[in-house]
């Protein structure tokens, strides 16, 4: 993949503006409700698979790396041992999902709303087994699979559901002006 200084420029801004939204939260439980979820799905739409992981990747590595750019100003290695570290591993599976699905069907309402929904579908598939793992297996909390899917995905499913709207229609307004 060739990049040139606007997809450079562009993947940046997307990673900036996750950091942002991990800043926006609402703590509920072991993870939090966060505006990441939006910018990832919008990168996605926006940017296409390639530049979304790109932007997506970034991210990580900058939060693994130390900066206080996930939830709560966290940021650094031990994250990765946190409940919420599988969701944002599937944010960058969820960037690039939606992008491919974007990039591959015809920029129709529909079809980017499935990319938002593919996306969203992928963060939870990836983010409720670590999740589980590392409540059940880590700290020993013992808790059944609606437990999880009670404190993991349902509490989040309306703001969900507003996020992917908001995404669908920006996206779709801004990926004509921008590309």
């Amino acid at each position: 993949m060739k990049l040139n200084i606007k997809d450079i420029t562009y993947s940046g801004i997307f990673t900036a503006l996750t950091a942002i939204g991990a800043f926006i939260s609402i703590p509920v439980g072991p993870v939090p409700i966060t505006m990441q979820t939006f910018f990832v799905l919008l990168s996605g739409v926006i940017l296409g698979s390639k530049k979304a992981l790109l932007s997506q990747a970034a991210y990580l590595i900058l939060g693994l790396a130390g900066l206080p750019i996930f939830a709560g100003f966290s940021g650094g290695l031990q994250t990765v041992l946190k409940p919420s570290f599988g969701f944002l591993l599937g944010m960058a599976a969820a960037a690039y999902l939606a992008g491919k699905i974007t990039e591959t069907r015809e920029k129709t309402t529909l079809n980017i709303t499935i990319a938002v929904l593919a996306g969203t579908v992928v963060i939870y598939a990836v983010g409720l087994p670590y999740m589980y793992y590392i409540l059940n297996i880590m700290l020993v909390k013992n808790l059944d699979i609606a437990k999880i899917l009670e404190i993991g995905m349902i509490i989040f499913i309306p703001g969900d559901i507003l996020k992917a709207v908001i995404a669908v229609v920006l996206g779709k307004k801004l990926r004509g002006r921008l590309f």
